[in-house]
């Protein structure tokens, strides 16, 4: 077979790779004629061939699924057509089950180069079980694969960034923290960690703080923009300003930054090398901002036609990668006419073989739907976690934050993994004064002195950016580490949603348990602050208690808050821990010290008050109010009965029931909002499972249903007292 002079040029052996990443800001325009290098001494050919059948093959796997949608044999299909050269590229240059890997929905192609089979894509479609993707759980394209590195992905756009960003700060850490090389495995000194987005997710605020991470610590992350110039049917001069993202990231310092043609599969390759190249060396991150076509609608829910002329789709009709790329090996001689079309045989006998062995696939029994849910490996509500019986305290006695602190100084001692980041978590970001200066440590001092007993690299601060904190966290955590976060005030918590609700409470569930993300966000929440007002008082608990996936952790007391945070961390779930501004350092809640290994498990409620007319169930802020309350009811002569249920998610119902039918009246109390309140569940399976036991209606005291006022005397009135609960047990008494 004859080769040219022209295909010469483009197999030969990169020598341009090494200069070229030494420069930032790099081959901004495509260049005429790239060159590419072997990879794993593959011959020239051989490597050129394998790339067009990837590329032939991820179209041929679109093209069956929008068929079998057609018939009504799958449920969803979104495409990668027309981004297969750039991602078969990147495949081409990264290694399966050594580096990571965070890609988005048209990423079908990369997929395939890294070793995921038509069978396996296939099986995502129909929805089978044995899908490594998300067996049966996620819509097909939401790439999965443990064995390849390959980390759940969803459907938020540009969730994965953040995580991806962590996944790599885990690796850089790793490298910090000599304890980790006996704790942690498959750790790699240049592993690199790709992360792709469409050029709509450019818009997303996400987007620029994984940028802002990634260059302040250079860290090796790829980041490959696919600009298909399309959100859906918004074009890219809307999304984007200037309608071009990589020229308004070409400030950022220490990311090397290019174009290339994305339809190109030499010019992709060359681009992607030296990208990868880039982040293997430790100079930081790159970004590769690839000019792709979008040939298929956004996906068969979408009509591309309703708002793209056919003029502009013929255009990029005649950009096609797989045509343009089999043409040019037909015309440089690398192949003739036959031997391409023996390799789309080949393909299209693969992918229909592998359709009618997916079609065939079993989907998820009804009955595993609740699989996965929390860890099935450590349950923090068993008795392994309960040493409260056996508790010897010693020492003064000291407040919440104290014994907060002591935990988080025990656990960081006992388990290197531990690393605790959020906003002013550190003593001094500027180490070289730690010695002059007394240290932050928190604005309520919870993380004092952790940064000056651990060092910078397991105790930091972080930009000012609550999404920020939680999706490096879900990255750190899916590495291994054991992420203890701090988002400032609960108040500001709203931006971390994404990550939160849809990332961290499901990472185990939507991937049938193949990854998981057991981080610890604490947070102050409540009021009862005098002039803490609308946005330091807040209390929405309710929230978060409704998110299959998460733990919600509430104490009332210094005590309970060591043991529960114990619990917390040595747990395998993520845990939302609720820390009440306004009990940090109440002289009536401190305790003495428990010892290094006292935990107190989750959906374990304590009584701490008996009685026998009626109970309290409460929490938080409310229970000291409710003991008020119930020592004025005493004097009426009425027997009040107080549960605190110290974990919210799950509850003691257990406590709550066989209280209940003892007392036979209930009140429910506590300082979220009255509608929609965290009380409105535990009084409605009052009244579902308990009706006969009860001699009067469920009641509930809360706050009323507006925002926390800044003037004392409007606080006092939104927020329940203990003149509201002792004015509740008296006409729950008297009905």
């Amino acid at each position: 077979m004859k080769t040219d002079t022209k295909v010469l040029k483009l197999v030969r052996k990169t020598e341009s790779t090494a200069e070229a990443v030494d420069n930032p800001v790099a081959q901004l325009a495509p260049r005429a004629v790239p060159a590419i290098s072997r990879e794993e001494h593959l011959p020239d050919h051989k490597l050129l061939l394998e790339m067009y059948r990837t590329m032939y093959l991820s179209r041929r796997i679109d093209d069956k699924e929008i068929q079998l949608k057609g018939q009504n044999r799958i449920f969803f299909q979104i495409s990668g057509a027309g981004h297969e050269a750039v991602l078969a590229a990147a495949g081409m240059v990264l290694k399966p089950s050594y580096d990571w890997f965070y890609p988005y929905y048209r990423d079908r192609a990369l997929c395939l180069q890294l070793g995921m089979t038509p069978v396996e894509q296939l099986l995502s479609a129909v929805g089978a079980e044995a899908d490594p993707n998300s067996h049966g759980r996620q819509m097909p394209s939401h790439w999965g694969h443990k064995k390849l590195n390959i980390v759940s992905q969803s459907s938020p756009t540009g969730t994965q960034l953040l995580q991806a960003v962590g996944c790599a700060e885990a690796s850089y850490r790793f490298q910090l923290i000599p304890e980790l090389k006996q704790r942690i495995k498959d750790f790699h000194a240049d592993e690199v960690v790709y992360v792709s987005l469409g050029e709509g997710t450019t818009s997303e605020g996400e987007f620029w703080e994984a940028l802002n991470t990634a260059c302040n610590l250079k860290l090796p992350v790829v980041f490959v923009v696919e600009d298909n110039g399309y959100a859906i049917s918004v074009p890219v001069e809307v999304q984007t300003a200037g309608g071009d993202v990589s020229r308004l990231v070409e400030g950022f310092p220490s990311l090397y930054l290019q174009r290339c043609d994305g339809t190109d599969a030499i010019e992709s390759l060359e681009v992607m090398r030296r990208a990868v190249d880039y982040c293997r060396q430790r100079k930081g991150p790159s970004l590769v901002h690839a000019k792709v076509i979008r040939p298929y609608s956004h996906s068969l829910s979408d009509d591309e036609k309703l708002y793209r002329p056919d003029e502009e789709r013929s255009g990029d009709a005649e950009r096609d990668p797989v045509k343009r790329f089999g043409s040019l090996l037909i015309d440089s001689g690398v192949i003739d006419q036959d031997g391409l079309q023996r390799i789309k045989d080949e393909a299209d006998r693969e992918v229909n073989e592998a359709a009618d062995i997916a079609l065939a696939s079993a989907q998820p029994a009804p009955d595993t739907a609740t699989k996965y849910v929390f860890s099935p490996d450590v349950d923090p509500t068993a008795k392994e976690f309960d040493t409260e019986d056996q508790v010897q305290l010693s020492g003064n006695p000291g407040t919440m934050v104290d014994l907060i602190n002591r935990c988080l100084h025990t656990e960081m001692a006992r388990d290197p993994r531990i690393v605790v980041f959020g906003e002013d978590v550190a003593d001094c970001s500027r180490e070289q004064y730690l010695e002059n200066v007394k240290g932050k440590g928190g604005v309520f001092k919870v993380t004092a002195n952790l940064q000056r007993k651990f060092g910078g690299a397991r105790v930091f601060n972080s930009p000012l950016a609550e999404a920020n904190i939680v999706g490096r966290a879900i990255g750190m955590a899916t590495r291994g580490l054991k992420p203890v976060v701090e988002i400032q005030f609960f108040d500001y918590i709203w931006p971390a949603m994404h990550q939160i609700r849809n990332e961290l409470a499901l990472m185990r569930w939507r991937s049938a348990n193949d990854w998981k993300a057991p981080v610890v966000v604490r947070v102050p929440i409540g009021g009862y602050l005098k002039g803490g007002a609308v946005y330091h008082s807040q209390s929405g608990v309710s929230t978060f208690t409704q998110i299959p996936g998460l733990r919600v952790v509430y104490p009332s007391n210094a005590l309970d808050a060591n043991g529960l945070l114990r619990t917390a961390i040595r747990c395998d779930d993520p845990v939302m821990f609720l820390e009440h501004k306004h009990l940090y350092r109440q002289a009536y809640n401190k305790s003495a010290y428990p010892g290094d290994d006292f935990m107190i498990p989750f959906g374990k409620a304590k009584r701490v008050r008996e009685g026998k007319d009626l109970t309290i169930v409460t929490y938080g802020a409310l229970v000291q109010r409710s003991i008020v309350a119930a020592k004025q009811a005493e004097q009426d002569g009425i027997s009040v009965e107080i549960l605190d249920l110290r974990s919210l998610a799950p509850y003691d119902w257990n406590a709550i029931a066989e209280s209940v039918k003892r007392t036979n009246r209930v009140i429910v109390a506590h300082e979220d909002s009255l509608s929609f309140g965290y009380g409105a569940e535990i009084a409605a399976r009052i009244a579902d499972e308990l009706f006969e036991y009860l001699d009067a209606p469920v009641k509930r005291v809360c706050a009323i249903d507006t925002f926390v006022a800044y003037a004392p005397q409007l606080e006092d009135a939104i927020l329940p007292q203990p003149s509201d609960v002792a004015k509740a047990i008296a006409e729950l008494k008297s009905y």
